[in-house]
């Protein structure tokens, strides 16, 4: 999705951003960093960018009334006219990082404005803003010759130029829309403290293109599988699993998504067609996030939606059985003098 191979930097402010409910400061920096040799600007390309070679997802930045009181948005418009700005933009954009840091778990780090010519993005080599921060620090060992053997020595609280913890990426593009943004954030896993990057401080809304519509439609259909379709109809974990594996099949071997055609095919059942539209309407209006009734699919979004499509029909803590193709080929029984479940499996050659 992103690559840098003609890409240069060409300018990077260093603030340091605390936690206002953990009585911490922030720290401004009077100017931007001076990149005297070809050294730093190569290792801080690979920090800043290399994360970013295997996103998918594109956002815009937005905002619930009007899109100039996005305040990254703002500071960013500011550069993108007047580079010579920059340093003051950074400035801002650390204090407004500072301000919606107020959650007591988010950690203080530091925060990386940077500027990028040619980055490229679907097709497009664009100047781009990236803004990164560090919260994680390490200590590395250092071995070097001394006095006909070697000496150890360490340095604490270093980085870790392959882990980037949080950052994204705006792109001088598609303005109007907010810009085209892919962003970055391992540092944080739980809900309460990862919410701040995105949604606090970017205020992103991801962009309904067709990685994301077909990640939709796959997300859907398998929380009404595995969620809805008990509260309307008996099903065993095996016919779930078996609805599952159409869809994906589905996915894997058409172009093109079409809704009549998909509901047809897997499901089947008009009762359940009409329960999974009636699903699917209501998810787009509680998110805001319509999906076309036909879109082009993505293969990268199948991919992905692959690995979290379950197909394992787990028995107790004795066996797990994947189910990957025709599931009449297996039975559900109950044993009266065991008085315990079975599943009888047919199978033709035994690998």
């Amino acid at each position: 999705m992103v690559t840098f191979f003609e890409a240069s930097l060409d300018a990077v402010s260093v603030h340091h951003v605390g936690n206002p409910s953990q009585n911490e400061r922030y720290a401004l920096s009077d100017h931007a960093l001076e990149l005297k040799d070809n050294v730093i600007p190569k290792l801080l390309m690979q920090y800043f960018l290399t994360p970013f070679e295997k996103t998918n997802e594109v956002y815009h930045l937005a905002h619930s009334s009007d899109l100039n009181l996005n305040e990254v948005f703002h500071f960013v418009t500011e550069v993108f006219e007047d580079k010579s700005k920059f340093h003051e933009a950074s400035e801002q954009i650390a204090k407004y990082l500072y301000k919606v840091s107020n959650h007591p778990k988010i950690k203080s780090g530091e925060l990386y404005v940077a500027y990028f010519n040619k980055v490229q993005i679907e097709g497009n080599q664009l100047d781009a803003i990236g803004i990164f921060k560090s919260e994680n620090k390490e200590t590395y060992l250092k071995v070097y010759p001394d006095k006909g053997g070697f000496t150890v020595d360490y340095e604490e609280n270093a980085i870790n130029i392959n882990k980037l913890d949080k950052g994204c990426l705006v792109f001088n593009i598609e303005k109007e829309n907010g810009y085209k943004v892919v962003v970055i954030d391992n540092a944080n896993r739980s809900q309460e403290t990862a919410v701040y990057w995105k949604d606090e401080f970017l205020q992103l809304k991801i962009r309904n293109d067709s990685f994301n519509q077909t990640s939709n439609a796959l997300g859907i259909y398998k929380n009404f599988v595995t969620q809805k379709l008990d509260d309307e109809f008996e099903m065993s974990k095996a016919d779930k699993i078996d609805l599952l594996n159409r869809s994906m099949k589905y996915f894997k071997e058409k172009d093109t998504f079409d809704m009549d055609e998909f509901t047809g095919e897997v499901i089947g059942n008009p009762k359940a067609i009409e329960s999974f539209k009636t699903f699917k309407s209501q998810y787009e209006q509680e998110f805001e996030s319509p999906i076309g009734d036909t879109f082009e699919i993505s293969d990268s979004a199948v991919k992905k939606q692959s690995r979290v499509y379950k197909s394992v029909l787990k028995l107790d803590k004795n066996f797990h059985i994947y189910i990957h193709g025709n599931k009449d080929l297996i039975e559900k029984g109950f044993d009266e003098g065991k008085h315990m479940n079975y599943y009888k499996v047919y199978f033709k050659d035994e690998a």
